[in-house]
């Protein structure tokens, strides 16, 4: 098997990067409740994923100071167990203003996370195989997003929303303890964004065209995502339950998607691959703001089953513009902005959109600049 040698320490990446994952969008499928728990508006709830996104955004820039010092082992360990701390924190606050406070900085010790687990992930495999490697890493988000609105109907079944909160900030812990522990990943320093650094990739055109695209590629998951169980109910009048099941049931085939995905990417290019993934998930987007009843069902099925497809060839090609040492840079210096803009102001402007009659309409803005997006991988210069 290609990943034979390194199948541990990849276990223990993707694990940590599902709860990683799964804390920053565990909110969506309980945004109902907590609408209704603490007398929320449309554009109050849509602000708790921008708070989220702006942790992230601080840390994802910050964190090579960090991986420098620590090494990327004790980073990824040490965001892990924050991260679960401060979400247990947040399942104890009683206001919008507390809760924004706790859910930020949840996403300040998530956001150490990424840049040295992709680092890590392929400095540890061979360049021919980046595709699949990260396709097996991306099973985190989408088993995340097929797991949490099934899992948090069932918790609440037993359990508040905030106990929800609590337990999965638990499971963060426990896992970064042992993962500190026990793994056995080969561990190398981060490096620290510092000028001679950062010039050259400032000057990149590929540079500023990656934050597009995966500013792109987060809108069309994370971003439309975030807002999807409350557009279901408050504007097709589904039950919680309902619009729960249905995006837990059009996630399903998500989950092998990214080896697919990967393979593609490896045989016809990175640049085809990311083209095509876009444009088919501009025009379904498109599907969840004008269509209804059957129609829309089957939009919701096929977003995400498209949405999933950009981040392996997306994360290839990311690493693919620069130098090993520097890779964590240029992740930490792509995925903030990408994660603000598509994880944060997304779903708030789309929330600004709910509260003025207009739910349907964010949805189709967001398909018409996926779409749009999809010229944009011409333009990339990829290492050879």
């Amino acid at each position: 098997m290609i990943f034979q040698s390194q199948l541990r320490p990849l276990f223990f990446l993707t694990s940590i990067f599902l709860l990683n994952f799964t804390i920053r969008i565990i909110i969506s499928p309980l945004l109902p409740t907590i609408l209704h728990d603490m007398s929320l508006t449309g554009d109050q709830a849509g602000s708790l994923f921008l708070v989220s996104a702006l942790g992230y955004f601080i840390t994802l820039i910050c964190s090579g100071f960090v991986s420098e010092k620590l090494l990327h082992k004790k980073t990824i360990g040490l965001s892990a167990v924050m991260t679960g701390i401060f979400f247990i924190i947040t399942g104890f606050c009683n206001s919008l203003a507390m809760m924004r406070i706790g859910i930020f900085i949840t996403g300040m010790a998530a956001g150490l996370y990424l840049p040295s687990g992709i680092a890590m992930l392929t400095a540890s495999i061979s360049k021919q195989n980046w595709g699949k490697a990260i396709g097996v890493h991306e099973l985190a988000p989408n088993l995340s997003f097929l797991l949490a609105p099934i899992v948090c109907e069932a918790m609440l079944l037993w359990i508040s929303w905030r106990s929800v909160l609590m337990v999965t900030g638990l499971m963060s812990m426990i896992l970064g303890i042992i993962f500190l522990k026990f793994s056995k990943v080969k561990d190398f320093p981060g490096q620290s964004p510092k000028f001679n650094v950062l010039l050259p990739l400032l000057s990149s055109r590929s540079f500023w065209i990656m934050i597009l695209l995966f500013t792109a590629g987060v809108t069309g998951t994370m971003g439309i995502y975030a807002m999807l169980p409350l557009y279901l109910v408050n504007e097709h009048g589904m039950l919680q339950t309902q619009a729960n099941t249905l995006i837990t049931l059009s996630r399903i085939l998500t989950l092998p998607m990214p080896f697919a995905v990967g393979w593609v990417s490896d045989r016809y290019g990175m640049k085809k691959t990311l083209t095509g993934v876009l444009i088919l998930t501009g025009i379904f987007t498109l599907g969840l703001g004008l269509l209804s009843d059957t129609g829309l069902q089957i939009a919701v099925f096929f977003q995400p089953l498209l949405s999933v497809c950009f981040f392996p060839p997306a994360f290839s090609a990311l690493s693919n513009i620069g130098a090993k040492e520097t890779r964590n840079v240029m992740v930490s210096l792509t995925i903030p902005a990408a994660f603000l803009m598509g994880g944060g102001a997304a779903p708030t402007l789309i929330g600004f959109l709910a509260d003025n009659g207009f739910f349907a309409m964010g949805f189709v803005g967001a398909g018409i600049a996926i779409s749009a997006a999809a010229l944009l991988p011409f333009f990339l210069k990829i290492e050879k």
